[in-house]
Formats: C-alpha cells, structure tokens, sequence
C-alpha cells in the first residue's frame, strides 16, 4: 500500500507538472498576443500623429579665428666674459724710428687749352657800282661832219631847224637806231640828222654796276644852221 500510494502521488505530482505548464504555456499565448495587439494599436495613433520639425537654427557667421600670438623670443643669456690676464709688467718691445719714403714728385702737365677756330673773316664790302649812262665822244667833231652834209634842197630853201631824236647806242657806242620825236619842218633836215647819227656819231657805250657795256636809249637834238 505504502509503494502504491508513492506511486499515485507521484503521478499527482507529475501531473501537476504538466498541466502548470500547460497553463503557463497558454497564459504566455494570451499575454503574447495581447502585448501585439496593443502594440499595433499603440503604433496607428503614433503613426497618426503630425510631428511638426521644429524651424532650423539660422546660420551664423563663424567666429574670426583668433590672431596668431607673435613668438616672442627670450632675451639671449647673458654670458660673462671670459677673465683675460693681463701682465702689469709687459716685456720692452724694442723700436726702431724709420723715416717714411719719400713720394716721388708729380708733375702735373695742363691739358692743351681747346683749339677754337678764328672766325671768318668779314666779307669785303661789295665794290663801288661802275654803272653809268652813254656819253658822247668827240662831239664837235662829229657834228660838224653831220653839218658839212647839209641837204641841198633844204639850203635852196634856206631852211634851218633843230631836229628832236630818239636814239639807241649799242655796246660799240654807235648809234643802231633813230627815230625823229620832234620835227624841225623840213623832212630832209630830219632824214639827214638820223642818217648823219647813225654813220658819224660816236659814244660812249653805257656800263653796268660790273663795268660792262651794256645797251643804252637817250634823247638827242640836231640843230641845222645856215652859214
């Protein structure tokens, strides 16, 4: 009795076992499913939910960066200087006196003054002009030859008169050309005083400023006289 009733109870026991965990295996199921019930339930109102962002933060400039601090180099160590010794009694140094050389003399020669050329000579004053007018040459000899030929009509007529020319002396100082200006009345006194100018009548050629016979026109009368 006493092994059988160890059996039963521990069959009880077994049994008890099994249906605890059995109960614990249902009521993790139902809190299992609970739990994902809510959990989706819980999930739909956040998701509902509007979130506003909060408004972004306005940039501002970045601070300057600070200025480099200048390196300041210590002051160099003060060194003191090494004792020098110094004999109070120092030796002789013997001397000799020699005079300095003597520095040879310079001549200094003048450089030669600048050659500066003369100047020019003044020009010689140009020379007195020469120029002059034609002269008669001779005239009473001439003339008398140019009277000796009287027209013979005219002394018949016994017609005088002076006779006006117009005459041109050419380099040779003869006469080239004649032209009566003023008449004396007769026309055989005119003619013959021109033809006895041109063939007798002899000048002096004119000159110009250089001296030489140039051309030269001038008037003349002829006076025709009866003896």
């Amino acid at each position: 009795m006493a092994y059988a009733d160890q059996q039963m109870s521990g069959n009880k026991v077994t049994a008890f076992i099994i249906v605890a965990i059995i109960h614990l295996i249902i009521g993790y199921g139902l809190i299992s499913g609970l739990a994902a019930e809510a959990f989706e339930k819980v999930a739909e109102r956040v998701t509902t939910v509007d979130i506003e962002e909060p408004p972004e933060p306005e940039e501002t400039p970045p601070p300057p960066p600070p200025e480099p601090q200048q390196e300041v180099s210590p002051p160099p160590a003060y060194v003191p200087p090494a004792p020098v010794n110094v004999n109070p009694n120092p030796p002789p140094i013997p001397t000799t006196r020699i005079p300095p050389p003597q520095s040879p003399t310079v001549f200094k020669i003048p450089p030669p003054a600048p050659t500066v050329a003369p100047p020019p000579p003044p020009a010689p004053p140009p020379p007195p002009s020469q120029a002059r007018s034609a002269s008669a040459q001779n005239q009473g000899r001439w003339a008398r030859q140019i009277q000796d030929r009287y027209p013979s009509r005219a002394i018949r007529e016994e017609r005088e008169g002076v006779v006006g020319m117009r005459i041109t002396i050419g380099t040779n100082g003869r006469v080239s050309n004649c032209s009566v200006t003023r008449s004396s009345g007769s026309s055989d006194l005119d003619s013959a005083a021109c033809s006895g100018m041109e063939r007798y009548a002899r000048f002096n050629p004119a000159l110009n400023d250089a001296g030489n016979p140039v051309t030269d026109t001038m008037s003349y009368s002829f006076e025709y006289v009866l003896r």
